[in-house]
């Protein structure tokens, strides 16, 4: 039953993340990445990390998507034809497609690392203390340099969502 449970959410996440790519449609691409979220959500929880399964729900899936989908749709974004497909993008697509495939490949043909002893390593999602510890020494400077590009973001959203000509119209 283990097994089926990582395997589910594997694909579930990887099923949603194509989904978030190929759909053309902005709010139906935040739904799969909604989607894509608790899938990985889910393999967190499968992992015993709790804690950041929950974390990522309330933070990423509950905030980040909810901002995007409502930015997006604050902004009216109409759908423009793509542009055609020239030679080299379609090279491209072939040689990423081609590099994903071997890459599977080499990860179902390699074997299996032997895991640790349970005793060995502390049980990670089972201490806050070990987290804030980890958050607040080794991966200080990671964590601020995410919030000050999730800061650029905000303001470059609120800057597009500005109409031409500083006129704000109030429904």
């Amino acid at each position: 039953m283990a097994d089926f449970l990582f395997y589910f959410f594997a694909a579930f996440t990887v099923i949603c993340a194509a989904g978030v790519v190929a759909n053309r449609n902005a709010v139906n691409a935040g739904m799969c990445l909604l989607l894509c979220l608790v899938g990985v959500a889910g393999l967190f929880a499968r992992l015993d990390a709790f804690l950041l399964a929950f974390l990522l729900l309330l933070v990423y899936a509950g905030a980040v998507v909810a901002l995007f989908l409502f930015i997006v749709m604050l902004l009216d974004l109409k759908g423009v034809p793509a542009p055609p497909r020239r030679a080299l993008t379609r090279i491209a697509v072939a040689i990423a497609l081609a590099l994903s495939a071997a890459g599977v490949a080499s990860l179902g043909t390699q074997g299996r690392q032997a895991a640790p002893p349970a005793a060995a390593s502390p049980a990670l999602g089972a201490s806050l203390k070990l987290y804030a510890d980890q958050l607040f020494t080794t991966y200080l400077l990671p964590v601020q340099v995410i919030g000050f590009l999730l800061l650029i973001a905000m303001i470059g959203v609120i800057v597009l969502s500005q109409r031409p000509g500083g006129s704000r119209t109030v429904p």
